[in-house]
């Protein structure tokens, strides 16, 4: 397999809707997303799989049932598994770079309509 650069503007720019992770690339067993998150997401956990989220444009609330963590742009947060939280775009929208296990449901042990089986390639 050929190397691919992913220029993060232009595949950002790709797509508009929010809490819909594009996967950019893949790792091993992990995958580089990248989403466009407005407002609050659902409380959830996963069970076996950690998550690191990057700020690209804008700010993120991580909410944790302990408190709160804002992440600001070029700051990212890992969250390990088993710990409830959820992220909120404290700006109108915030652009993150997510890396997680290709195992991994969005919304983990909540289904709803933000739920996303199968990411879409940029």
């Amino acid at each position: 397999m050929t190397p691919q650069k992913v220029n993060l503007a232009e595949a950002l720019s790709s797509f508009s809707d929010h809490w819909s992770p594009k996967i950019a690339g893949d790792i091993n067993d992990m995958q580089v997303k990248l989403a466009k998150f407005q407002g609050k997401f659902d409380w959830h956990r996963h069970e076996d799989e950690d998550e690191l989220f990057l700020v690209i444009r804008g700010t993120m609330r991580m909410g944790l049932r302990t408190g709160h963590v804002d992440v600001g742009e070029g700051e990212l947060i890992i969250i390990p598994h088993g710990i409830e939280h959820r992220p909120e775009a404290l700006d109108d929208e915030c652009h993150v770079l997510m890396l997680e296990p290709k195992s991994i449901l969005n919304t983990g042990n909540v289904i709803s309509e933000k739920t996303v089986r199968k990411p879409d390639r940029i």
